[in-house]
């Protein structure tokens, strides 16, 4: 079944190209129309009509007689009533001529500045949900989940780009290359809202340098490899020595400043947390620096971007008073950010609901909303959110909706569903391949999963392979060996994928709806 997309744009002016008015609905005769098509093949354009010579800025374009399909091989080609078959307007009877390109890095440059609504932009406070996205290939499936549950307007934020340097080492993808693929996708679905792209999880300023230059908007600092967690269990002695070691010039402090700002505290609770938190808010205030250096913001001003700061990837959870301890030495330090993770209590493991007590994490998280409120307000962060169905009702009471969700694996892992379904001899491959890679990529994740009782491919029929991915054990096997099968099986599972792009989008829908249906 052939698939299109049309997106149309109307600058009366090249002035007028940069405001959102010239979006649609004008009288006057459009200077082009930028169209997104998506060919039986699984091959995407853009097409571009324009009245005179050829819009060079874009590169590889070629008449759309030459090297593209037939247009009557895209369904609805040539339906829109505003030109013809023989290539005039319509409206006014002006000669132009329609060219093909592919869907490059530098088009997708071409295409932000012409449509300032592909551009990812600054989120704020609002209500946020993290959509990663491993192969380049599910916005359009995310958007779709927005729009069926009525969230696409204004009641929460997607990030439609977000990626972290592991992940990018993993999959051989590159910053611009991801937040590319979004647009696209956001281009192909006529999305118009705000959306943002998360570069995650950076632990270093050369981290910053190349997502910024991709155009983010949203930085997640991850101090992570900074965070002490023997501090929990040292004696008081042990603390007092490791506080006095602390790098406390780029704190812009010392330990007696410190117990004066911080009379409320107990000494054993202020060392703990200092010990534990010192040097990563250390890191984080490095960081903020770099970025705000680096984009000309002014020393202690509000950046043009979202910061998230995120100390959920540690040993131990993260204390109230810890919390108060980072955020208000945080202030001091002129550091500004949106959203905060902590290190809940229970378990959050890839690909899988929540593994604890809910109501223990019911008030854990009702702790740190509250305090987040008082010393923001800023929004608090769920990571590794996927699939957390039994607290998302509880993490949005608590929040009120000041609350960001980040997803990624499970993108994947419902690609892999769609493959089971329509090829099962690759899923078969990449699930024997997986198992194989458990015991080693597991070694950077947090997950309980059993090789053992993950059943190999020869003992299943065809039709018990989708429901694999319902279970516990496979889902995490799969889950945490996906950079090894990308570089084993990736380009046969995106050919697929993309001859198979309107059944995965669908089957994207149904996973996301029940995510985002308790943030309404």
């Amino acid at each position: 079944m052939s698939h299109y997309s049309i997106e149309k744009y109307y600058p009366a002016s090249k002035a007028e190209a940069e405001s959102e008015s010239a979006v649609d609905g004008r009288d006057e005769t459009p200077l082009r129309i930028f169209q997104f098509a998506r060919f039986d093949s699984g091959e995407k354009r853009l097409i571009i009509t324009c009245p005179g010579g050829a819009p060079t800025e874009f590169e590889g374009l070629l008449p759309l007689d030459e090297g593209a399909p037939e247009p009557g091989s895209m369904a609805g080609w040539n339906s829109a009533a505003e030109w013809n078959s023989a290539g005039e307007w319509n409206s006014a009877g002006q000669r132009s001529l329609t060219w093909h390109c592919p869907t490059t890095a530098h088009n997708a440059a071409m295409l932000r500045a012409a449509l300032p609504w592909l551009r990812p932009s600054k989120l704020g406070l609002q209500t946020s949900f993290g959509f990663g996205d491993r192969l380049g290939l599910a916005t359009p499936g995310h958007i779709a989940a927005l729009e069926d549950t009525g969230l696409a307007q204004s009641e929460i934020a997607p990030i439609f780009a977000q990626q972290s340097v592991r992940e990018n080492a993993r999959t051989g993808r590159t910053p611009q290359s991801v937040l590319d693929d979004a647009m696209w996708g956001v281009f192909e679905k006529g999305w118009r809202f705000p959306w943002g792209a998360d570069a995650d999880h950076l632990k270093t300023t050369q981290d910053i340098d190349v997502f910024l230059a991709a155009g983010y908007t949203f930085f997640t600092f991850d101090p992570g490899a900074y965070v002490d967690s023997a501090a929990d269990s040292d004696s008081v002695e042990a603390l007092r020595r490791k506080v006095a070691e602390l790098p406390w010039k780029r704190l812009q402090s010392s330990p007696e400043e410190m117990h004066r700002e911080f009379l409320e505290f107990d000494e054993t609770t202020l060392l703990r947390a200092a010990a534990k938190y010192g040097r990563a808010v250390a890191q984080v205030a490095d960081l903020y620096r770099h970025l705000e250096k680096s984009c000309g913001a002014p020393f202690g001003g509000e950046l043009p971007f979202d910061v998230e700061i995120s100390v959920d990837e540690t040993d131990t959870p993260t204390s109230i008073q810890e919390h108060f301890w980072i955020a208000r030495q945080l202030h001091r330090l002129d550091v500004h950010w949106v959203s905060l993770a902590p290190r809940f209590v229970g378990r959050f493991e890839k690909g899988v609901d929540y593994i604890g007590s809910l109501e223990e994490f019911a008030e854990d998280v009702q702790k740190h909303a509250d305090l987040a409120r008082v010393l923001g307000p800023y929004k608090i962060s769920l990571h590794s959110g996927s699939d957390k169905f039994s607290i998302y009702p509880l993490a949005q009471a608590a929040t009120d909706g000041m609350i960001h969700v980040k997803t990624a694996g499970t993108s994947y892992l419902e690609a892999l569903r769609v493959l089971a379904q329509v090829e099962p001899g690759l899923f078969r491959q990449i699930l024997d391949f997986s198992r194989q890679r458990y015991e080693t990529d597991r070694a950077t994740y947090h997950v309980s999963g059993e090789l053992a009782r993950t059943p190999e491919s020869a003992a299943l029929a065809d039709g018990d392979l989708p429901g694999l991915l319902e279970d516990f054990d496979t889902r995490q096997v799969l889950h945490v060996a996906y950079g090894s099968a990308l570089d084993e099986y990736g380009d046969e599972l995106k050919r697929i994928l993309k001859l198979r792009q309107e059944d995965y989008d669908q089957t994207l829908k149904r996973h996301f709806d029940r995510h985002l249906a308790p943030f309404r």
